[in-house]
């Protein structure tokens, strides 16, 4: 079995354990594998061949890392629209509740509603639905 085999052969084993394991590094790292294995099938020695493969595969995972580290953290799970396809749809209260909550149809059912801001928990209105907590809608003015 030449070099070229095994560093094919790895790079299928690292592809296979990503697609189990969901990890998007992993296909950095057998990105760094397929480069050994050219270099292994253009005769370059097992040294540069590593060489090679360490600087491909750890530059895509250090490539990969600083581009996410440089993008905004994803909202929480309560309040990402992601998720909750709830979030940033339009609710109408009619009354608030003494205790600051408020009952409102919404889905054809009723949910119990609490304001973002607690001012705005006076009047009756127009809002919108910021997060859920629980089976509660957050909800702020539109």
């Amino acid at each position: 079995m030449t070099d070229a085999n095994v560093w094919w052969l790895l790079a299928g084993g690292a592809v296979a354990v990503e697609l189990v394991t969901g990890t998007f590094y992993l296909l950095m790292l057998a990105a760094g594998l397929v480069a050994g294995a050219l270099a292994a099938g253009l005769g370059l020695a097992l040294t540069g061949q590593m060489l090679l493969a360490a600087a491909i595969g750890g530059g895509a995972v250090a490539a990969w890392h600083w581009r996410r580290s440089q993008s905004p953290p994803p909202k929480p799970v309560n309040a990402n629209p992601d998720v909750h396809l709830d979030i940033g749809q339009a609710i109408h209260v009619v009354r608030w509740n003494a205790d600051g909550t408020a009952t409102v149809q919404f889905r054809g059912a009723q949910w119990t509603a609490i304001a973002a801001d607690p001012a705005q928990a006076s009047q009756p209105g127009n809002f919108r639905i910021k997060e859920m907590v629980g089976n509660r809608l957050v909800i702020e003015r539109q």
